[in-house]
């Protein structure tokens, strides 16, 4: 039976590689070192393959071939690939590569679930939107492998030819919605292109909000983006239209827009623990505010997201304070994994003072691919963790990779996406303060390094004398986010320098607890029901409010729900074991009905009712009148019946009509008017 774990399959690349199996994790001295697995010792390659388990070759370059190799001989088992060479074993010769190379293989070892796909359909109908001449000239070059329609933004240079395969009209694309294969445009002036038109095009008569569908969108305009984070939605292709290679490699790749795609679900919710919305009130807005492609829309008390929109920056899965919002590009358990994996292999392997490097796999690639072909490549202490984004690391995943070894963590970000930072500089600058309430010098912890200049990368990577320094440890990332942020949070406490109980936090946090102004509070109770965590409770034998501290995300629906508006927010984090526990945040004694004695409301509230009622309103003037205001609602009812002037009771009931009545009204003995006097 072919083994579950993939075969390492090793190359030091034609000997430009420093290799000895024997210093490397999980290998023993006497594993295969390759010199061209490629080319001259193909079958090497083949040999395994034939052997029916699944293979991890340690080599990215040649992963076409391979698979093509593999393709041609029938094989169907997993085959896997790691970057090696540029990322640690091509590197300065005083530097010794064997600790990183043991690390990224186990990282790559490591198994992650695969997020499940989102099918997406397009028919080709394309909408392509522009200016003059060139616009019609994309629109024509186009035809006849998409289902073209031109819309002109500026009917000006324009040449019409004899023979028009495409159907043009004017107007200005006021709103456009959706993504690949369901765009809706939404477009002021609108007006078709008369057949007649002979020198300048002309037009039938403008109208406004015209409405449209179309598959896909090429847009030449030239102005503002018709969506918000444009590089990131499917479909719609913006370019310069004054760079030609531009305008030519969009025209290439719509041309294959076509048919049926599947697109990974970046984003799962799940709504029952979203602290959103409840009752009308708004509490948390983190994956609004954070979400740069407008993916995310609120319903009231949930959230929807659009998948087809959604380009994976996983932004709103790491400033989500519950966990409603999660990502699987990869899932967090499998992320927090890969990151021990890298990180204690690598320490296990002899690494020391090591620096994390998170990048965005394309363009982080290509900025160690330089340094390693053009120099030295990355310094040995540095390892590289590829990933979709940046963007998707929360605090969790930070506080695990620095409980795992982590010295720094730099997040290398393309300028292109410098405007999505915002959700991760509040995740760090949180990160910082929960290290730094443990006594860690936690400031240069961090770095964002949005850059494009490979030698300006290499200035993040020094350590300060001081540098974080933890004891490591590892954990089962199991559970929510919340349980993981918890457990990392727990273990780095356990070996932390000067660790507190109490440990401030910025206002943004989702942790901490709430503050009551007693004095206006009256136990209503409103806050207890708008709590999406149940992290309030109350109590069923007397007026109270109790908080769990460590379920509290400081999403704010109480303090909005509170009608006397006495609630604050108090972010912290507190690891006292007592966060878990409910603690009594007010209570009063109940006030007791002056009629039978049964418990109902407060006696601050019916202090309050009294003393603002009692003689001032005309339902209470009398004694008994006030008397109504310490009675339950039973017995108050009942008092009111009894009361001489009480709107409850109305008069006698009129005595029934008999035979006998109408009898004596025929013979005049009884008139109708005496009848009425009588009731």
């Amino acid at each position: 039976m072919a083994s579950s774990k993939p075969r390492v399959m090793l190359c030091n690349c034609e000997k430009t590689m420093r290799l000895d199996a024997g210093r490397i994790a999980g290998l023993d001295k006497d594993h295969t070192v390759h010199t061209q697995l490629c080319r001259a010792q193909m079958a090497s390659f083949e040999k395994a393959l034939a052997t029916g388990e699944p293979l991890l070759i340690a080599c990215t370059q040649e992963a076409p071939l391979f698979q093509e190799v593999a393709e041609e001989r029938g094989a169907d088992q997993e085959l896997s690939f790691v970057n090696i060479r540029e990322r640690a074993g091509w590197c300065a010769t005083s530097t010794d590569p064997h600790p990183k190379i043991s690390a990224l293989l186990a990282e790559a070892l490591a198994p992650s679930a695969p997020a499940a796909l989102h099918s997406i359909e397009s028919d080709g109908v394309c909408l392509v939107y522009g200016a003059g001449q060139q616009a019609l000239d994309a629109a024509r070059a186009l035809e006849g492998r998409l289902s073209v329609s031109l819309l002109l933004s500026d009917v000006s240079d324009l040449i019409l030819p004899a023979t028009l395969e495409i159907p043009v009209h004017a107007g200005r694309i006021r709103t456009l919605k959706g993504s690949l294969g369901d765009f809706e445009v939404t477009v002021d002036g609108y007006a078709q292109m008369l057949p007649s038109s002979r020198g300048a095009p002309s037009f039938a008569l403008a109208r406004d909000g015209a409405r449209a569908n179309c598959s896909l969108i090429l847009d030449l305009s030239g102005e503002t983006p018709l969506v918000s984070a444009p590089s990131k939605r499917d479909g719609y292709l913006r370019v310069d239209p004054g760079n030609p290679a531009a305008v030519a490699r969009a025209m290439f790749d719509m041309a294959d827009m076509v048919g049926t795609f599947e697109k990974p679900l970046y984003i799962t919710y799940d709504a029952s623990i979203c602290a959103h919305g409840r009752s009308g009130k708004t509490g948390c807005t983190n994956c609004l505010d954070a979400c740069p492609a407008g993916a995310i829309s609120s319903t009231g008390r949930e959230i929807a997201i659009d998948p087809g929109i959604c380009g994976g920056c996983g932004s709103c899965a790491a400033h989500c304070p519950t966990g409603a919002v999660s990502y699987r590009y990869p899932e967090r358990g499998s992320q927090i994994r890969k990151l021990q994996a890298l990180l204690g292999t690598y320490r296990e392997a002899g690494g020391k003072d090591a620096v994390l490097l998170v990048h965005e796999s394309q363009h982080g690639g290509d900025i160690i691919t330089a340094l390693a072909r053009l120099g030295e490549g990355l310094p040995g202490n540095v390892l590289p963790h590829g990933a979709h984004s940046v963007t998707s690391f929360g605090h969790d995943a930070m506080l695990a990779a620095v409980l795992a070894g982590a010295r720094r963590i730099v997040f290398l970000c393309p300028p292109s996406k410098a405007h999505e930072l915002d959700a991760l500089r509040m995740e760090i600058e949180l990160s910082e303060s929960l290290l730094a309430g443990m006594g860690h010098h936690a400031d240069a912890a961090f770095a964002i390094a949005v850059e494009d200049d490979p030698d300006a990368v290499t200035g993040y990577f020094g350590l300060q004398p001081n540098a974080l320094a933890v004891r490591a440890a590892s954990f089962d990332p199991v559970g929510t986010k919340r349980d993981v942020a918890r457990s990392a949070i727990a273990r780095l406490l356990d070996g932390a320098p000067a660790p507190q109980e109490m440990i401030a936090l910025p206002a943004h946090a989702p942790y901490g607890r709430i503050q009551i102004a007693f004095d206006g509070c009256t136990l209503c109770l409103a806050c207890v029901s708008a709590c999406p965590t149940a992290a309030l409770s109350d109590n069923p034998d007397k007026p109270q409010v109790s908080l769990t501290e460590a379920a509290c995300v400081q999403c704010g629906l109480c303090a909005n729900t509170c009608p006397e508006q006495v609630i604050t927010l108090d972010a912290r984090y507190n690891a006292a074991p007592s966060a878990m526990r409910p603690e009594v945040l007010h209570e009063e004694e109940p006030a007791t009905c002056v009629s039978c004695g049964k418990a109902f409301g407060t006696r601050s509230s019916i202090a309050r009712i009294r003393e603002k009622l009692s003689g001032k309103h005309w339902m209470f003037q009398r004694a008994d009148q006030i008397a109504l205001i310490e009675m339950c609602d039973d017995c108050r009812i009942s008092a009111q019946w009894e009361m001489d002037d009480t709107p409850l009771r109305g008069g006698a009931r009129p005595r029934i009509v008999t035979t006998d009545d109408y009898l004596a009204m025929e013979k005049g003995s009884l008139t109708a008017d005496d009848f009425l006097k009588d009731n």
